[in-house]
């Protein structure tokens, strides 16, 4: 099932005009990869200035189809793709988009998943990664009071309904937090909340993000905020009807625009 979603998404990149490039390795006693593929305005023979990741992990919990982990995050990255093919980043800017693989246990935090080897192969080549931004389970909400609950400590600080798209990171990339929530907040009316909080608090760290945090570079995560109000969290009813595809393209649109205002794009 894990290389049939890998090879999905290599033909759908491949429909949009994209040559992908796989970044393979062993993990649990089985060959994996991660996909990518770039937009860029890089002069021939030289490197990038400036790198911005745009990623999302394509595998699920056991036992859970994963329609919103990560299912929402993966479709939302291929559009992404899709909308920003003919744009042209400032000079010397290149954005990549990343389909990691083993982001869920047994690999999560160590060596296997896939974004860790993605960002370590980054800081081995030495280059500038500005930011990284990670979407995870992108596709649930709710105008219900109480359907959103919250990290201890931050009770009454933001809605208690989850209607809302969060950008989340730690304290090192409130930076990036700010610059990326303005940008969507300038682009997209749909709500929008940001969290830049030390890296004990509850959720802030779960995600591919913590990888190029690791790394030592500026990286969010983007999303519904899975579990504190998504019922069907790694359970098998996470399936495609629970998910508000109306907010998710909505969502997917204010991205588009965010992540060409960062890398400083224009339209080819």
């Amino acid at each position: 099932q894990l290389e049939r979603a890998a090879v999905y998404i290599e033909t759908t990149l491949k429909k949009a005009g994209y040559t992908p490039g796989r970044q393979e390795y062993e993990a649990g006693g089985q060959r994996v990869r991660n996909i990518e593929v770039a937009v860029a305005n890089v002069a021939e023979g030289k490197r990038p200035e400036r790198i911005f990741i745009v990623g999302a992990h394509y595998d699920s919990a056991q036992g859970a189809p994963g329609a919103n982990d990560n299912g929402s995050g993966t479709a939302a990255v291929l559009e992404l793709a899709r909308l920003l093919k003919t744009v042209q980043p400032a000079a010397g800017t290149e954005v990549r988009f990343v389909f990691f693989v083993n982001e869920e246990p047994p690999f999560f935090l160590g060596e296997e998943m896939g974004s860790m080897q993605h960002a370590a192969e980054l800081k081995r080549q030495g280059l500038a990664v500005e930011g990284a931004l990670v979407l995870e389970t992108m596709g649930y909400y709710s105008d219900a009071a109480g359907s959103q609950q919250l990290p201890p400590g931050l009770d009454g600080q933001y809605p208690d309904k989850g209607n809302f798209i969060a950008f989340v990171g730690t304290i090192e990339s409130s930076g990036l937090v700010r610059q990326a929530l303005a940008a969507f907040q300038g682009a997209s009316d749909f709500p929008a909340q940001g969290l830049a909080a030390p890296a004990h608090t509850m959720g802030v760290t779960l995600s591919d993000h913590s990888s190029y945090n690791r790394h030592g570079y500026p990286a969010l995560m983007i999303t519904d905020t899975a579990f504190m109000r998504y019922p069907y969290y790694h359970t098998a009813q996470d399936t495609p009807d629970k998910l508000d595809y109306d907010s998710m393209a909505r969502v997917v649109e204010g991205l588009a625009k965010t992540i060409a205002a960062l890398a400083g794009a224009t339209q080819g």
